[in-house]
C-alpha cells in the first residue's frame, strides 16, 4: 500500500521542481488552515485554547478559506483549530478544497465526527487525521475528558467502514511509555488506519505553568523515537519520512522551515509560524516579505530551542534530501 495515492505524490513533485526552476528559495508546501480556534476540549499540552475569549469566537468563512488556500498556491492543507467541527460551514470548506484539486487533511479530536461523516464522500485526495496521544488512560489524561479514546476508536472504525482515508496523529510528552505508544499504533494499523504522524509536542507558553514539565527537550525525544521505533518492529506504516526520522533521532541536523507551512487563522496570516505567533498580516505575501526569517530556528531564537515538530521540519527534511535519500523516499512510499 502506498502512502497516498501515486498521483498526489507526482503533483506535489511538479510542484516543488516548479517553485525551484522559478528559483523560489520559499515557498509553502502546506497551508495550516485554522477555520477557528474554538474547541470542545481543553488538552493540556494545547496554547490555542488558552486564547482571549473574543479570538476563539471568531471564525472564517468558507469564501475566506478558499481564498487564503488560493492567495498561498500550497499543493495540499491541513484544516486545524481549535476543533473545525464546530465550524458551521465545515463540509462546504472541505468540498471548496477538494474541488481545487488540493490534497486535503481534516484534523479533529473525533468527538464530532457525526457531524460531518455522512455528508462527506471519500477522495483519495481527502484524510480524516485523528488526533490520539496515546492508550485509553494517557489519551484521556492529556484531553482532560475520560471516554474521548473510545469516541476517536469508534469514530476511525466508521469512517474506514464507509471507505474514507484515515491518519494519526500522535503527540509526544514526557512520560510517555514508548511501549504504550507503539502498541498503540500497532492496534490502530489493525483496525485499519492507512498512516500515522509522530511529532513532539511544541512547548507553548501559554500553557498553564504547572504542566510546563510535561514537554521534553531534544535529547529525550531522541531517545523517546528511538525506543517507539524498535518496540513498533516496522509494524507501522508512519506518514513521517524516513528523514524527518532521521531529525527526530538525532542523526541528522535541520534548520526549521516555517514558511513551508503558514499559517491563516480568524485574525490573519500568523507570523512567523504554526506556533508561534508574533503578528497577523493581511495577506501572505505580506507575511512572507515582512517576516525576518534569520531570527527563528533553533540556535536562533530560544522559543524555538526544544521544538521539532513536523510542521516546522518536515519540509526542511525534504529539502535537504541527498540522492540515497531520494531512493530511500521511494521505498518508504511504496512499503506496505
Amino acid at each position: 500500500m502506498a502512502r497516498q495515492p501515486l498521483g498526489l505524490t507526482i503533483d506535489m513533485a511538479k510542484y516543488i521542481m516548479k517553485q525551484k526552476v522559478k528559483g523560489n528559495k520559499r515557498f509553502p508546501m502546506v497551508l495550516m488552515l485554522e477555520p477557528t480556534e474554538m474547541c470542545n476540549l481543553t488538552c493540556t499540552g494545547c496554547g490555542k485554547i488558552r486564547q482571549a475569549p473574543e479570538v476563539l469566537k471568531m471564525r472564517l468563512s468558507a469564501e475566506e478559506c478558499f481564498a487564503a488556500v488560493d492567495e498561498c498556491g500550497a499543493p495540499a492543507v491541513s484544516i486545524a483549530g481549535g476543533e473545525p467541527l464546530v465550524h458551521p460551514e465545515i463540509v462546504d470548506i472541505v468540498k471548496g478544497m477538494l474541488a481545487r484539486k488540493k490534497l486535503t487533511m481534516l484534523c479533529t479530536n473525533g468527538i464530532l465526527l457525526h457531524r460531518v461523516l455522512d455528508k462527506l464522500e471519500p477522495d483519495p485526495r481527502f484524510t480524516f487525521v485523528f488526533h490520539l496521544d496515546g492508550k485509553r488512560e494517557h489519551h484521556d489524561k492529556m484531553v482532560e475528558r475520560k471516554g474521548v479514546y473510545d469516541i476517536v476508536i469508534k469514530g476511525i472504525k466508521a469512517a474506514k467502514e464507509r471507505g474514507f482515508r484515515v491518519a494519526t496523529n500522535t503527540t509526544l510528552y514526557k512520560g510517555a511509555s514508548a511501549k504504550d505508544t507503539a502498541e498503540l499504533l500497532q492496534e490502530l494499523m489493525e483496525i485499519g488506519v492507512d498512516n500515522s504522524i509522530l511529532s513532539p509536542a511544541f512547548t507553548y507558553e501559554e500553557v498553564d505553568p504547572s504542566h510546563s514539565d510535561i514537554f521534553l527537550h531534544r535529547k529525550e525525544v531522541n531517545a523517546l523515537v528511538q525506543d517507539i521505533l524498535d518496540n513498533a518492529k516496522g509494524k507501522v506504516r508512519f506518514y513521517d519520512t524516513p528523514m524527518y526520522f532521521d531529525f527526530l533521532l538525532g542523526k541528522k541536523d535541520l534548520r526549521c522551515t516555517p514558511w513551508g507551512n503558514p499559517t491563516r487563522n480568524p485574525k490573519g496570516w500568523k507570523g512567523p509560524c504554526y506556533l508561534l505567533t508574533d503578528g497577523h498580516y493581511d495577506t501572505f505575501e505580506e507575511m512572507m516579505n515582512q517576516t525576518n526569517w534569520e531570527e527563528f530556528g533553533y540556535g536562533e531564537n530560544p522559543r524555538c530551542a526544544s521544538c521539532m515538530m513536523h510542521s516546522g521540519y518536515e519540509a526542511s527534511a525534504v529539502g535537504a534530501m541527498t540522492p540515497k535519500d531520494t531512493w530511500r523516499l521511494v521505498r518508504w512510499f511504496f512499503a506496505s
